[in-house]
């Protein structure tokens, strides 16, 4: 076993183990404190996202995320019909602020901007169950990507975009998402298809970290920021949250589900 190979875990776990325990007190929580937890990771996500493109804009990097945690935190408590032209606005208006890749700020910005619409969505209207399947979900898939990849290795699974992951790793992935999937299935009576919706969900927990790295890899830079020791910046860490959490709002208005 090499050491350099593991030589991040450390940080990675102890980072991780923070993370998680302020996130499952937010996710208990709920209400006005998960909301404002959210809309606060949004913000931090723009800052990132605008100091990727242009290191120089630092006021405008703080007044973007300002704008758009602002917006999701509002988005939420106004009618249906407001609430895609509030996301949308604040993405528009940065689009205006950056000198280059105007038309990747815009998207990624509504990204980031929907999905934490879709996290407080389901929080608030699906239920903590719901969450806590979600969050496992993508939680899993990571854990077992990550240790699946580095100790068997093998083929990449797109080196042009993301050299370290392994069709191991992301297979591992899909592994462990059916595991959590038959878990819950088995608790709340969903049956074998909701091991299937696990699976999906897996998915785009994994384009949202493949999303991420492309950007990253156009901007040429490694990290998003270096806000969480040993994963990086916020979306660094929650891009696959905000795949996995957009796929779960447009399916969940699909289907409206109940409370888990």
């Amino acid at each position: 076993m090499s050491e350099g190979r593991w030589s991040d875990l450390a940080a990675r776990m102890l980072s991780a183990v923070v993370l998680i325990a302020i996130g499952a007190v937010e996710v208990w929580l709920g209400g006005l404190w998960f909301e404002t937890f959210i809309a606060i990771a949004c913000a931090l996500m723009i800052w990132e996202l605008v100091r990727m493109i242009d290191p120089s804009l630092r006021g405008v990097a703080v007044q973007l995320g300002l704008v758009t945690g602002c917006a999701v935190l509002l988005s939420f408590h106004v009618p249906p019909i407001f609430r895609l032209p509030i996301l949308v606005a604040p993405a528009l208006v940065g689009a205006g602020q950056v000198s280059r890749h105007r038309m990747l700020y815009g998207v990624f910005a509504l990204w980031i901007a929907a999905a934490g619409l879709g996290f407080i969505a389901i929080r608030e209207t699906m239920g903590f169950g719901w969450m806590l399947w979600l969050i496992s979900v993508v939680v899993a898939t990571d854990v077992a990507g990550y240790f699946a990849g580095k100790a068997i290795g093998g083929p990449k699974f797109w080196p042009r975009v993301s050299p370290k992951k392994t069709w191991a790793g992301t297979a591992g992935g899909w592994v462990a998402a059916a595991l959590v999937g038959a878990a819950f299935a088995m608790q709340a009576g969903f049956g074998v298809p909701f091991v299937v919706v696990s699976v999906l969900a897996s998915m785009a927990s994994q384009a949202g970290d493949i999303a991420e790295s492309a950007v990253k890899r156009k901007l040429g830079v490694k990290d998003s920021s270096n806000l969480i020791p040993g994963h990086g910046g916020f979306l660094d860490r929650f891009d696959g949250m905000m795949g996995a959490a957009v796929f779960v709002l447009i399916a969940g208005l699909v289907y409206a589900p109940g409370e888990m």
